[in-house]
């Protein structure tokens, strides 16, 4: 019997393609395009879709802000939270996944948040966990650095069993409305908590009401190694990156024993896969389509950009046509190593090329609907993974290309019999556990 497999979607809130035939237009900031994209989604049968967020006006690329303003990458961006009330008001069984990070809200105002945004999406929200890898967005918040990445890491681990307790400071029965008695909630099932720990404290209880989910779902990328652990304790679903199929294999049976390690189930763990597909209605209009992407000069210097961004490389400093020089950063180390490819001999431009933009690319998906929707089942099946998170390049989409994925990829894999037709579940992490 074929095993069906999770679809998601990673996504900015930011300008996309703001200058390309098929953009949104330029000026998404109500919200109105990623409403119809949820809704196109919803129909889809999508699991869930991710917004992705950053904090800063990035430098990272030649230290300068031109080429990200330029490029409208990365910045402008507006907050997510906001724009997941508006996507779930207009869905009804579509997962709404926001980032937010551990270094830029206080546990209590982000347990709250995460609760009110699960109340309005009945029970349909989802937290991306991160703890900020530039020192520009540090700055930001009154900080001369980031600390170090392992005492990132350790903070987060207290900063969620904090959240986690806070969620917990109501029962599930303590809103009783006894309206004989006048009573709303009983207040023998309502919990303060005194949490003291290294890092951060709170008292509770939560004065929000306990959350549909009971927390929200829990989603996180683990790339270096204690991310990786902090992933396999934590995280319903993992977002991941591996260099082909044997890549993904063995990051899947790695972090499938860190959860184990950690007194988990790993069936509880889902593992989903970035990718680009690139689709056209015979396999040479793809790959033609593909090659006049990847070699513009602005495809490359975006992606430059981009990978600066999030590892605080400057790669302008480095030669395309050479292999990298081993790297080490306080940034996203993980997200470096996945580009990298360390002792490949790949040059940059290959790299770049390779990630297609913005470290997404797990496997290559150059094709027709069924031609991509084939390959997609069968990486799958030699895998064994839970699934894929779609992008385009840089996180960056248009109508034409969310057109083209769920109303010409998706149908060819349901034909298969390898995503969902209908939802099930009223809940997120319930869509998640279902298969």
């Amino acid at each position: 019997m074929t095993k069906k497999f999770h679809l998601g979607w990673f996504l900015g809130f930011s300008p996309d393609e703001w200058n390309e035939p098929f953009a949104n237009g330029g000026s998404p900031w109500d919200g109105e395009f990623y409403v119809e994209m949820a809704k196109a989604l919803e129909r889809a049968c999508f699991d869930f879709m991710m917004v992705e967020d950053t904090l800063m006006v990035s430098e990272a690329y030649g230290h300068s802000r031109d080429v990200y303003l330029k490029h409208a990458l990365m910045a402008p961006k507006h907050d997510p939270a906001p724009l997941a009330a508006l996507m779930t008001a207009a869905t009804r069984h579509l997962g709404v996944v926001i980032t937010m990070s551990t270094m830029s809200y206080a546990p209590f105002h982000l347990a709250r948040l995460c609760s009110t945004l699960d109340h309005i999406s009945r029970g349909r929200f989802g937290w991306n966990i991160v703890t900020t890898g530039e020192n520009q967005s540090a700055q930001n918040f009154g900080m001369d650095v980031l600390p170090p990445r392992e005492v990132r890491y350790e903070m987060a681990d207290e900063y969620v069993e904090l959240v986690r307790q806070l969620f917990e400071t109501w029962e599930p029965d303590a809103v009783v409305m006894d309206r004989e008695k006048g009573i709303y909630a009983d207040a023998s099932k309502v919990h303060q908590i005194d949490f003291k720990g290294k890092y951060f404290s709170s008292r509770g209880p939560m004065n929000t009401v306990r959350s549909p989910q009971g927390r929200p779902a829990f989603f996180q990328a683990g790339g270096s190694p204690r991310g990786r652990d902090f992933a396999a304790k934590n995280a319903d679903v993992v977002v991941a990156v591996g260099n082909g199929v044997e890549g993904m294999k063995k990051y899947r049976e790695e972090l499938r024993g860190r959860a184990e390690k950690a007194g988990r189930d790993p069936d509880d763990v889902k593992i989903v896969f970035c990718i680009t597909p690139t689709l056209g209605e015979t396999e040479q209009e793809a790959r033609d389509k593909h090659e006049r992407m990847i070699n513009s000069d602005r495809f490359i210097e975006q992606s430059l950009a981009f990978i600066a961004g999030v590892t605080d490389i400057d790669f302008s400093t480095f030669s395309l046509d050479e292999p990298l020089p081993h790297l080490t950063t306080n940034g996203e180390q993980g997200s470096l190593d996945k580009f990298a490819q360390w002792g490949s001999g790949k040059t940059l431009r290959q790299l770049v090329i390779e990630a297609s933009g913005g470290l997404v690319s797990s496997v290559e998906l150059i094709g027709t609907p069924d031609q991509v929707a084939e390959k997609m089942g069968a990486v799958m099946e030699e895998v064994g993974g839970d699934g894929f998170l779609i992008t385009s390049p840089s996180l960056r989409m248009s109508r034409r290309y969310i057109v083209e994925v769920t109303d010409g990829l998706v149908p060819a894999l349901q034909r298969r019999g390898l995503t969902r037709t209908v939802y099930t579940q009223e809940h997120l992490r319930d869509t998640i556990k279902e298969f």
